[in-house]
């Protein structure tokens, strides 16, 4: 039977991510390859229909089971779909976005993360330190911009690394649209990578460049979850 694109993907995340050494960057090039090719369809969301009434398929990796597809255009608030997640290497999900929704600047420490628009449109800030340090326990620094403008889909995936592409970044939803990631490792507070947010101060004598301060996490921010429906996952693939 012929794999499905997510599943495809995660057969590569572990190829790429399961070695104890840091990717190459050809290696995370290939990676992106995989994002490149996945659609709304293949990770179960419906990105037309906006009638409320979900729309169903056939699961090829369970010819009997018909499953009813997450309409995006009806999200009404910021929702997750967990995909995948592994202690050792990745963690793949979905974040759908209604019109509007914001998710405020943060951090991926010590991650490398894929991200790729698989529709609508989102207003991507994103920022590398210049300097830090910590300060009453808390994070503050200059930054340089990195990204500040429109990502609309068709897009291709875009790659933030540890230290450079942008790794505290925000998204403010401009039409209804959604984003799969891929972070390798996951956040985890037990080995030093929670999730941290940020406030911004613009430098207006020097262009390009923000002090960011550490605030808690912002009172506003609801995430729901949703369950994930697309094609079921192998995780047991031999990839010997």
């Amino acid at each position: 039977m012929e794999r499905s694109k997510i599943q495809c993907l995660y057969d590569a995340c572990t190829r790429v991510f399961s070695d104890r050494e840091p990717p190459t960057f050809q290696k995370i090039q290939w990676l992106r390859n995989f994002l490149d090719r996945i659609e709304a369809i293949d990770v179960g969301i419906d990105e037309f229909n906006s009638e409320g009434s979900p729309r169903s398929w056939i699961d090829p990796s369970s010819p009997n089971a018909r499953k009813e597809l997450i309409c995006g255009l009806t999200v009404t608030e910021i929702t997750y779909i967990h995909i995948y997640q592994s202690d050792d290497f990745s963690q793949i999900g979905v974040f759908c976005f209604p019109a509007g929704g914001k998710l405020p600047l943060h951090d991926h420490p010590g991650m490398t993360v894929l991200s790729k628009v698989l529709y609508g449109s989102v207003h991507v800030k994103s920022y590398d330190w210049v300097k830090a340090r910590t300060a009453s326990s808390r994070m503050v620094g200059l930054a340089s911009t990195v990204t500040d403008g429109v990502i609309k889909a068709p897009r291709e995936a875009s790659v933030l690394f540890p230290k450079s592409g942008g790794n505290i970044h925000s998204f403010t939803a401009l039409t209804p649209c959604a984003i799969l990631d891929v972070l390798s490792p996951p956040y985890s507070d037990e080995f030093g990578r929670p999730s941290t947010y940020f406030s911004e101060i613009p430098i207006p004598s020097l262009p390009g460049y923000v002090i960011l301060k550490e605030i808690d996490l912002p009172n506003d921010l609801v995430v729901t979850g949703a369950q994930y429906v697309g094609p079921q996952l192998d995780t047991g693939v031999d990839l010997s």
